[in-house]
């Protein structure tokens, strides 16, 4: 994390020039946005309708009995929860790597 420690009205507070110039996921610094590919077809994941496909294919159920504002999965065969926010304009790099985590050799983050 990057930025500068500004002391303002008896607070300090991070300013963080790459997080106010709208960068998301992660980016290199040009304003690109990483991407998750699924390894085995080299498909670029653009929405939460075809990660669900994807998931369910290797053998994740959704979860509903969490918290409603996240898309949740589960898998019988372990204890791992993937947790993803509800709007896909807020899956970042932190959700790519989880999945990256959870799911060796499937799943690559790419700038």
């Amino acid at each position: 994390m990057s930025g500068v420690w500004v002391f303002k009205n008896g607070v300090f507070h991070l300013e963080n020039p790459q997080a106010e110039s709208g960068r998301h996921g992660g980016g290199t610094g040009t304003g690109q946005r990483k991407v998750l590919v699924y390894q085995p077809t080299g498909e670029v994941v653009s929405s939460y309708g075809s990660l669900e496909r994807i998931l369910r294919g290797l053998g994740w159920e959704r979860y509903y009995g969490g918290d409603p504002d996240l898309f949740q999965f589960h898998k019988s065969s372990s204890i791992d929860l993937i947790s993803l926010p509800r709007e896909f304009s807020k899956f970042t790099s932190i959700y790519m790597y989880d999945l990256v985590i959870k799911n060796p050799n499937i799943f690559h983050v790419r700038d």
